[in-house]
């Protein structure tokens, strides 16, 4: 089911909380929409679900315009963080429900019931739970519960809000993967939100980088880490660090010093610098960028530097072997391997 969102504004007390929306979500994929809280993404998504009613703007489901249409109209499967499963009805009892509600006409028999619901109890791989509770499970089996509703319904779409935001972080990693598989198989179109980079990264066909009500860039995971179109993408996508420049001479300045990148040719004046922590090489003479380490951690099997550069406020990380010497006060050079140029002070 492909979904059509066209010039969406939505306003709350005259609270612009989406700004002139516009998307296209292809069938059969897995899409993020990844932004900081207050971006608008849950907000996109309860509209898309049926759970609110567009400002302005207009959503398609396929070639039917479903905006002013009902959930269940819709036929959504909805997955929330919290599970909100049933705590009087047991797992199967949870699964079927969606199902024995249904106005008679589309009812399926009692049987057909059941076993679709076992059916799903096994594709969630919580087979033999059937007769337990929501409170006799893990937060993870819970989870894997609620899936298996919103799809017994077989929905012509599948919207997950935050479904593993209430997890420690072993079970998100484990659940990331499954809930992969499980797309693999179904091949429903499903959207999901999401504040977790790591997540959207790993799950998702394509991310929506959203921002104070507006989308910032869409793309594959690749495409949006390794080429963010904005400053901002660049500072919420993974790692980074920025720096102010000047250009002059088609290269890179810092502090009255060539740093040994060259600018693109139609760069001019003031711009900021954007790398990440692990996209660096060090060197030992030559143009580059020098600091003063002022402090260090572990991250992995790297040693984050925390770098103070002469005449700037915010210091600059970069990645060190960890068996490097670097200590407190050490000089260390370097250069940027893969970098950004945003022109303009703000980097805007």
């Amino acid at each position: 089911m492909e979904i059509r969102v066209q010039d969406i504004r939505k306003e709350f007390s005259r609270y612009p909380a989406l700004n002139d929306v516009s998307l296209d979500i292809r069938s059969g994929e897995l899409i993020a929409l990844l932004g900081p809280s207050g971006s608008g993404k849950t907000t996109l998504l309860r509209l898309i679900a049926g759970l609110e009613t567009p400002t302005a703007g207009r959503i398609f489901f396929g070639d039917e315009d479903a905006s002013s249409k009902s959930v269940q109209e819709r036929n959504v499967g909805f997955v929330f963080q919290a599970y909100a499963l049933f705590r009087n009805m047991n797992v199967l009892e949870n699964i079927m429900f969606g199902l024995k509600v249904r106005p008679r006409a589309t009812r399926p028999p009692a049987a057909e019931i059941r076993r679709r619901a076992l059916e799903l109890l096994d594709l969630v791989q919580l087979s033999g739970l059937d007769k337990r509770f929501p409170q006799q499970l893990s937060g993870g089996q819970r989870q894997r519960v609620a899936l298996a509703r919103a799809l017994a319904i077989e929905p012509r779409v599948l919207l997950l809000d935050e479904p593993f935001g209430a997890l420690d972080a072993m079970v998100r990693k484990e659940l990331r993967k499954w809930l992969r598989e499980i797309h693999d198989r179904t091949g429903h179109t499903t959207v999901f939100v999401t504040h977790d980079q790591e997540e959207a990264l790993e799950l998702a066909d394509r991310l929506v980088v959203m921002s104070q009500g507006k989308i910032e860039q869409v793309g594959t995971p690749d495409e949006v880490y390794d080429t963010p179109s904005n400053p901002f993408v660049f500072g919420f996508i993974g790692e980074s660090s920025a720096l102010p420049v000047t250009v002059e001479n088609r290269e890179l300045w810092v502090g009255g010093r060539a740093i040994g990148l060259p600018a693109p040719h139609d760069a001019t004046g003031d711009a900021r610098l954007f790398f990440r922590p692990h996209d660096v090489e060090l060197v030992e003479d030559g143009a580059a960028l020098a600091g003063v380490v002022a402090a260090a951690r572990r991250v992995g099997g790297t040693r984050r530097v925390e770098l103070e550069i002469g005449g700037y406020p915010d210091r600059i990380e970069i990645d060190l072997p960890f068996d490097h010497p670097a200590g407190e006060k050490t000089r260390i050079a370097f250069r940027p391997k893969r970098w950004r140029l945003f022109e303009g002070k703000t980097g805007q």
